[in-house]
């Protein structure tokens, strides 16, 4: 990564002389001492990484207030936007695999589910291995929704999916009788 890093190859300042003065009309805070002007000299050059640059000084600028300052990258610094573009891919692809396990698990349940409410003679212990079917698919669900592939609202629905259709197999068979709400009764 070098060449993403910039460093500084050459680097030539002209400067004149600087002063801050301490007059209480100008600035409210200022101390009783005076500031006394910073000076520094004609040319500054400094040659870090001795590649063989000079500081020639301009003759140009001798008049001029200010100097300058040059610095060579050694590359093109990385576009913040293209960074977010690796990462989004990134995020992309793990959600994806995230996502497709959650619907793998909830594909398997239902399959399960739709087997045993087909059977005529089905009994209820068999209920106890797609019980373990569904824990893992909670599971996984749950993981997806900690991480942040799926929002939370998303995961209770697909849970709440699973344990609808459970509960439908065990009434379609009779295994499970669901009280009479205060709402039918009325």
């Amino acid at each position: 990564m070098a060449a993403a890093t910039a460093q500084c190859l050459y680097l030539s300042c002209r400067f004149q002389t600087l002063s801050l003065s301490s007059s209480p009309s100008s600035r409210p805070y200022a101390t009783s001492s005076s500031f006394k002007p910073l000076t520094s000299s004609s040319s500054i050059s400094f040659n870090s990484l001795s590649t063989g640059f000079s500081s020639n000084v301009n003759p140009n600028l001798t008049g001029r207030r200010f100097g300058s300052i040059v610095c060579e990258a050694g590359g093109k610094k990385p576009d913040s936007a293209a960074k977010r573009a690796r990462q989004a891919e990134k995020r992309r692809l793990y959600n994806k695999a995230r996502k497709s396990e959650v619907r793998t698990r909830m594909k398997k349940v239902l399959e399960e589910l739709d087997v045993l409410r087909k059977k005529t003679d089905a009994q209820p212990e068999e209920v106890i291995g797609i019980e373990k079917l569904i824990a893992e698919a909670y599971s996984v669900i749950d993981k997806a929704i900690q991480v942040g592939t799926l929002h939370r609202n998303t995961g209770a629905r697909r849970k709440s999916r699973l344990a609808r259709r459970k509960k439908a197999v065990e009434i379609h068979h009779g295994w499970y009788k669901p009280e009479p709400t205060a709402a039918a009764t009325v």
